[in-house]
């Protein structure tokens, strides 16, 4: 049976929707925890952005980093489809979120819903039991995580608000329960129904049908539907007074109830008529849990307008880029096509339809900009767009003025940021780098027929530490053709890349008038660095390119970076996306039993683990869940304070750990009949162990010999 028809429009709807979703969080964020009263005084009607950090890049929140987060449940688990399950989703929780640090608010046990949850599942307690009102009380279960994080069910099941409901109820139920799971139910129906109907009252009914007509959550919904339908031509602010005095934040315990916040919701959409900036501004006027609020119904409106109706003046400051923050530095630095892309692939997979592969910088969105920037040297960029001129899958189009001799275009995205760049940091984030070298880039360029033939192309990375540019060796460009530039980067040790782009280059007359175009990005391969400790720096809770799950991560004067702590302690870099290669360090055990490096590592719970263990031993692991103990290990005899070299190599199933110190050498080797084919790299001290690393490289694997 079909659950799921695919719309012909379902990706640029979907990317609408994501898109309304960011826009709202981004434009309610500096008002969160306002009162309607507050706003009129200190701030008066709001038809723009706030500007609270000018020159830096919109901080991490967690109504959008947390879905971020819930979706790959999705992805872990194919085979569950729209029968995933709670624990499922849990599993995401403790995989992807750090210990008690990103992406959410960590209010205290009892206090914040979340954090709740997370030390529930944790300590074994499992999902849904983990956010039951029977395990933490109506206060708890019944706050505003529940809707807050359940627009992206109705991303992933368009036109069937039921299946959308219950796959939010079972994601909400983790945490939450009461009020709280209906919440989720309400806001996922309506993101659902809005791929086939604009409507905002037809919506809110559809959402009202699917919650029991007794609960307090449609008692709400009704009694704001009601007002509006006896004063429709109405002021909302009329509206807000009746919520204030019957639904108001008085008569509901706890830090952020849920049914105030969804009386602002459906006033919104009630009262905003189906224009998208009008909605959105009602609901952030309004106050209470303005980035919450706004980014729901700027999402519901979204999918329900489309990109017609979302005005350019709310696309262009985000330039669609999204900061998350999660234990998986790579997923932390996102744009808004790439979570559009993973939302619709998920979806077209859950409705049966196979799925292409994109590139990982593509412009077939109308609109979108992928994070691009373009800079002239020694001439003028005058616009940077999206276009179909030359393309029908669309391209960033860079129009150039007056590009002299010896002058230069380039046209780039960031792949690293700094927290320091950023708006704020409560939720932490940290990053690792998108690209590394040893790595092949690929881009597909276009000059128009007109254009000069004395150009040429190169691609560049950009190393953050230094402040220098690597580029490749520069390729004549011929007017009126698509051409495909590739780089291999060379090794380049102790660096950070925090760019990738392409720079042209103009030998001869001046270019007066002209355009570029890209139309992808993209690279790919096994990465061939040494990380220089001495140049990394203390950065959000861990260090330059590295993000950490638990303990104490911190460079020491003797430039090793070293870890310790409770439990287990880990830190991360690189891409999920490596296979197959090779990892070294110089390790220092200091204190304790357990001193590892980790490859392939996808998330808190799975990786393989492999170094000294207890009673003088080389140990090998296959992380699943919570379990530390060694699959194969062989005796080693070493001493604390004194150096191991330590290499992993995985090979497809193929795992080989070898280690080395003084005359002392000892080789395991096991292959996996359920391998983890993919992962980052890491390091790990665990159950209370501090160890200093030194010396960390990761490499492809050499090439088999010929004969």
């Amino acid at each position: 049976m079909t659950l799921v028809t695919i719309p012909p429009d379902y990706d640029e709807r979907v990317y609408a929707g994501w898109l309304g979703k960011c826009i709202g969080v981004r434009f309610g964020a500096p008002l969160e925890g306002w009162t309607y009263d507050d706003i009129c005084r200190n701030v008066g009607e709001i038809d723009g952005y706030l500007n609270e950090a000018p020159g830096k890049v919109f901080k991490p929140d967690d109504d959008t980093a947390f879905p971020m987060i819930l979706i790959r449940a999705l992805q872990d688990h194919p085979a569950a489809g729209y029968d995933l399950s709670p624990q499922q989703i849990a599993d995401a929780w403790l995989n992807y979120l750090g210990d008690q640090q990103g992406t959410l608010w960590w209010g205290g046990y009892g206090v914040s819903t979340e954090h709740t949850a997370y030390l529930n599942l944790a300590s074994g307690i499992p999902a849904p039991r983990s956010g039951s009102i029977a395990q933490n009380g109506a206060i708890v279960a019944e706050q505003i995580g529940g809707q807050i994080f359940s627009d992206l069910w109705g991303l992933v099941v368009p036109g069937n608000p039921a299946l959308a409901a219950d796959l939010a109820a079972r994601a909400s139920s983790v945490s939450h329960d009461g009020n709280g799971v209906l919440g989720g139910r309400f806001i996922a129906a309506l993101v659902s129904a809005a791929f086939q109907e604009a409507d905002p009252l037809t919506l809110i009914a559809t959402g009202l049908a699917l919650i029991p007509r007794d609960s307090e959550y449609a008692r709400v919904v009704r009694a704001v539907l009601d007002f509006h339908a006896q004063h429709p031509d109405d002021d909302w602010r009329a509206c807000m007074a009746f919520l204030q005095a019957n639904f108001g934040y008085d008569r509901y315990p706890g830090a952020v109830h849920i049914i105030p916040n969804a009386g602002v919701v459906v006033m919104a959409l009630a009262y905003g008529q189906g224009d998208f900036s009008r909605t959105i501004q009602i609901a952030n006027m309004a106050g209470w849990d303005t980035d919450c609020n706004v980014g729901n119904v700027g999402a519901i409106m979204g999918v329900a307008v489309g990109l017609d109706g979302i005005e350019w003046r709310w696309r262009e400051p985000l330039n669609d880029l999204l900061i998350a923050a999660s234990v998986i530095g790579t997923r932390n630095l996102l744009t808004i096509p790439q979570c559009a892309d993973l939302f619709c692939a998920l979806g077209r997979a859950l409705a049966g339809q196979t799925v292409a592969q994109r590139p990982r910088y593509h412009f077939r969105y109308r609109g979108s900009t992928c994070n691009f920037q373009a800079q002239g040297v020694g001439g003028r960029v005058i616009e940077t767009r999206q276009s179909v001129a030359v393309s029908h899958e669309g391209t960033l189009q860079v129009s150039v003025r007056k590009l002299g001799k010896k002058g230069e275009v380039r046209l780039f995205t960031r792949t690293y940021y700094r927290p320091a760049e950023l708006s704020g940091n409560y939720y932490g984030a940290t990053f690792t780098p998108l690209i590394f070298p040893g790595q092949t880039v690929r881009a597909e360029v276009y000059l128009p027929a007109d254009a000069p033939s004395t150009l040429q192309a190169s691609l560049y990375v950009f190393d953050d530490h230094a402040g220098e540019r690597h580029q490749s060796v520069g390729q004549a460009l011929t007017p009126g053709a698509w051409q495909t530039l590739t780089w291999q980067i060379p090794r380049l040790d102790g660096v950070c890349l925090s760019q990738v782009g392409v720079v042209i280059r103009n030998l001869g007359a001046d270019w007066e008038v002209g355009a570029l175009h890209l139309k992808a990005l993209d690279w790919s391969g096994t990465p061939d660095y040494g990380f220089d400790f001495a140049r990394e720096r203390a950065e959000g809770n861990a260090i330059s390119q590295w993000t950490k799950l638990r303990g104490y991560w911190r460079l020491e004067g003797d430039a090793r970076y070293h870890g310790s702590g409770p439990g287990l302690c880990e830190t991360y870099t690189g891409d999920i996306a490596w296979e197959d290669y090779c990892l070294e360090a110089r390790v220092i055990p200091l204190i304790g039993d357990y001193h590892n490096l980790n490859i392939r590592v996808q998330g808190a719970l799975r990786s393989y683990a492999g170094g000294l263990g207890p009673q003088g031993t080389l140990a090998l692991y296959r992380k699943n869940g919570q379990d530390d103990t060694p699959v194969v290990s062989t005796s080693f005899p070493w001493q604390h304070g004194q150096p191991v070299m330590l290499r992993f190599i995985a090979q497809g199933p193929h795992l080989t750990l070898e280690a080395a110190s003084g005359d002392q050498r000892a080789t395991l080797t096991w292959a996996d009949p359920a391998p983890y084919l993919h992962g980052q790299i890491g390091l790990s001290t665990w159950h209370g162990s501090h160890t200093a690393y030194e010396g960390v490289r990761i490499s492809p694997l050499a090439p088999p010999r010929e004969g």
